[in-house]
Order: C-alpha cells, then sequence, then structure tokens
C-alpha cells in the first residue's frame, strides 16, 4: 500500500478510497454503547432547568391580559360637498360650510399587532376638518358707527367718557361751528368780541398777507368786503377767495372753493374750475395743514374802547394773563386827583391776574386788583387769592 501511494495520482485516490473503507469497518466493529432511557424532550414553552432547584417554568409567567380599546365612534356622516352648494345662498346672511376629509384608513400589518393598545397609531380613524366661509355676492351694508356705539352701550362692556360740549363758535367768513379739520379751514383766531374766523379762511383771503413773525394783516378788511360778496358755489355771503385769472369775477368761500375743485398753488393764488390748467402742475398745493404760529393783527387799545363803551358786558376779555372784570368810572370832581401823565384811575375799576405765589416756588396764585376812594384820594388795593390760606389783602396810595 505505502509503494501505490507515491506512484501516481491515480494510485493515491486508491488509497484514499481504501482508507475510507477501512474506517468505515473499524466504526461498525466499535461495540454501542448502551442507550440510557432519556425522556422525551418537552415543548418549549415546558422546558425547565436541570442545573437549579426551583422548579419555576420561565415561560409560564402570568401573562397580563390586553386592554381591550374602546370601539371607534360610528363616522359622522355628512351631505357630499355638491349637494351642500346647491343650496342657494342669502344676501343677508353670511353662509359658513364645513367639509369633513376622511383620512384612507392604513393597513394593518403583523409588526402593528404587537403594538401596545393604549397608543393611537395611524390605523386608527381621523377626521381632518377644513372650514369653507362662502360669502354671497348680494350687498352688505356694514353696521355705521351709532350703530355699534349703542350696541357697546347696551352690553355695558366699554366706558365712555363724557361728551365734549359742543363748540358753537361760527366762523364770520364761511359760516361754519367750531375748528375745521387740520386739512381744512384748520383752527379758529379770535378777530373780535365774538368774532371768530378760521385760519385758513382768513389766510387765503385775497387782501390777507402773513409778516415774517405770522401775522395776518387785513383781515378786518376781507371781513367787511366779504359781507358783500356772495359765494359761486353755496351762494350765501361772506366769500373772501376769488380767482387770480384777470377779469374772473369768480369769488368762493375757502370750503367751497375746494369743494368745487379749484386748483391753489403755493405762492397763495387759487384758479377757478374755467381757468385751472388740465393735469397736475408742479407749483399745485394739495396740503393746507398749518403748524406754525399764527395770529390776526389787531388794533388792542381800539378793541378796548369798543368795549368800554358797550356799557353792560355779558363777557370776558383777558389779555395775557389779566383778566378784565370792571372798567369803573369817573366824576367829575375827582377828575383832579385821579389821573396822571400817564394813566387814569377810575374809582370801581376790577382786574385779576394769574402771577408767582409769595410763599412758593413754582406756584402761581389769583391777584385781585381794584381801585377805590378814600378821603378824596384813590386806594391801590390788591387781594391774594391762594389755595390753602387766608386771603391777603395789600393796600397803597400809589399802584406802584
Amino acid at each position: 500500500m505505502k509503494d501505490i501511494v507515491f506512484c501516481s495520482n491515480n494510485c493515491f485516490v486508491l488509497y484514499s478510497a481504501a482508507v475510507q473503507a477501512k474506517n468505515s469497518e473499524n466504526k461498525e466493529s466499535v461495540p454501542t454503547l448502551p442507550q440510557s432511557p432519556m425522556k422525551e424532550r418537552p415543548p418549549k414553552a415546558f422546558h425547565q432547568y436541570s442545573n437549579n432547584i426551583s422548579t419555576l417554568d420561565v415561560h409560564c409567567l402570568p401573562q397580563l391580559q390586553e386592554k381591550v380599546s374602546p370601539p371607534s365612534s360610528p363616522p359622522i356622516m355628512f351631505p357630499p360637498a355638491f349637494e351642500a352648494a346647491k343650496v342657494e345662498a342669502k344676501p343677508d346672511e353670511l353662509k359658513v360650510t364645513v367639509k369633513l376629509k376622511p383620512r384612507l384608513k392604513a393597513i394593518h400589518s403583523s409588526l402593528e399587532d404587537c403594538r401596545p393598545a393604549s397608543k393611537k397609531w395611524k390605523g386608527m380613524k381621523w377626521k381632518k376638518w377644513s372650514i369653507q366661509i362662502v360669502i354671497p355676492k348680494g350687498s352688505f351694508k356694514p353696521p355705521c358707527e351709532e350703530e355699534i356705539d349703542e350696541f357697546l352701550k347696551k352690553l355695558g362692556t366699554t366706558l365712555k367718557p363724557d361728551p365734549v360740549p359742543k363748540d358753537y363758535r361760527k366762523c364770520c367768513f364761511c359760516h361754519e361751528e367750531g375748528d375745521g379739520l387740520t386739512d381744512g379751514p384748520a383752527r379758529l383766531l379770535n378777530l373780535d368780541l365774538d368774532l371768530w374766523v378760521h385760519l385758513n379762511c382768513a389766510l387765503w383771503s385775497t387782501e390777507v398777507y402773513e409778516t415774517q413773525a405770522g401775522a395776518l394783516i387785513n383781515v378786518e378788511l376781507a371781513l367787511r368786503r366779504g359781507l358783500q360778496m356772495k359765494c359761486m358755489f353755496c351762494h350765501k355771503m361772506g366769500a373772501t377767495s376769488g380767482c387770480h385769472r384777470l377779469r374772473c369775477t369768480n369769488i368762493y368761500h375757502f370750503t367751497c372753493a375746494i369743494k368745487a375743485q379749484c386748483m391753489f398753488f403755493k405762492d397763495k393764488t387759487m384758479l377757478c374750475p374755467m381757468h385751472k390748467p388740465k393735469g397736475t402742475h408742479e407749483q399745485e398745493l394739495s396740503y393746507f395743514a398749518v403748524f406754525r404760529r399764527v395770529y390776526v393783527q389787531r388794533d388792542e387799545v381800539r378793541q378796548i374802547a369798543s368795549i368800554v363803551q358797550r356799557g353792560e358786558r355779558d363777557h370776558t376779555f383777558r389779555v395775557g394773563s389779566l383778566i378784565f372784570h370792571a372798567v369803573g368810572q369817573l366824576l367829575p370832581q375827582q377828575m383832579q386827583a385821579f389821573h396822571s401823565s400817564k394813566a387814569l384811575f377810575p374809582v370801581g375799576y376790577e382786574a385779576s391776574r394769574l402771577y408767582w405765589s409769595m410763599r412758593y416756588a413754582n406756584r402761581r396764585c389769583r391777584y385781585l386788583c381794584s381801585i377805590e376812594e378814600k378821603d378824596g384820594l384813590p386806594l391801590f388795593v390788591i387781594k391774594v387769592v391762594e389755595q390753602g390760606h387766608e386771603d391777603l389783602i395789600l393796600t397803597d396810595t400809589t399802584p406802584k
């Protein structure tokens, strides 16, 4: 056998086959051990440990019962969208359509069965809400401010301040009451006793011009002329703003000129609708608000004299912090002692002034000044009226 092994590859193959046959014969000759009586292998669920004293079956632990989820509520049935669209909407009300779009139900797989039942997964039934508001094409009138105020007043949910007293002052040019719009007639200026004029009504009058200090000149002249001129728009007296075109007689109130679509220019000129250029102009003025200091230039001495000559007065005349109450009088026998080279001292004169306090810094009080007669000579009396203190009376024979 050994000589055959090293002969060739074919002999080697024969040798290996013989060796395999001999090995198989040796295996058959080995006596087999008697088989021990072994129990049949129990199933996997009832396997017990052999090297442990405990006979507890690991796989036989008490299993918790699965919680059964409550049955899902039946789906809400809504009419199809096309049926809801057939209903005609009323023009007086708003129609709200709510559509429910159900989601596609997911397919349960074998992996989803092991998930706990207490948690919601995609397999549950879900509904997707979408709201669609349909506004009818008919005319809808929103409530006005008066209706809203009345409704809030009925509810009692808001606090409303006390109404401001109505302003009965009237412009002597356009005859409108109260202050006007800032981009319009603007605020009222005092012209004379109980005479008021809107700022722009006076400023845009033909005769009136403004100084560098902000004084309006010739306002009284424009007022006298306006009493005889009729407006081309409203046909009422008091018109003072005329067309700047030569030989044009059209004249308007300032407010009426805006309504008639007259064209105003930055050089304080105006053209009526018949003579204004077509289209826009680079010098055209479209904003009339005046925030600078503007006042009417008046002759205050003549104005005070006219007030004194009226006799009984029902008005309060104030110049700065001085409030004029009474002018007093002088009899012929008093003329010699109740005047000087610069002033008169009429008996019964009374005025009050708001001025700095003599007791406290940065506080004002009222000083009531009057003139009386004592032993044929004037007596000047000053009464100091201050809150929290008794009235202090100071007297002397001279105003100083």
